[in-house]
């Protein structure tokens, strides 16, 4: 499980997918997305301006991160 720590009191889930490095791009993040690839909290999440808080988890090509 890989931990990310934000400093405002959200990020988007698009955002947190570049910023962990699991997407090279917004284009890519929202394609994964709009797929259904992306689990947010353990349920497939669609929106990609999904605000998630610390303690979330998202979890997309293998990997888990939490929002710390």
């Amino acid at each position: 499980m890989k931990e990310i720590e934000i400093k405002d009191e959200f990020i988007k889930l698009c955002q947190l997918l570049k910023l962990a490095g699991l997407v090279s791009s917004g284009v890519e993040a929202k394609i994964v997305i709009n797929e259904g690839e992306v689990l947010y909290n353990g349920e497939v999440e669609y929106r990609r301006g999904k605000k998630v808080y610390k303690g979330d988890t998202v979890e997309f090509d293998n990997e888990v991160i939490k929002v710390i």
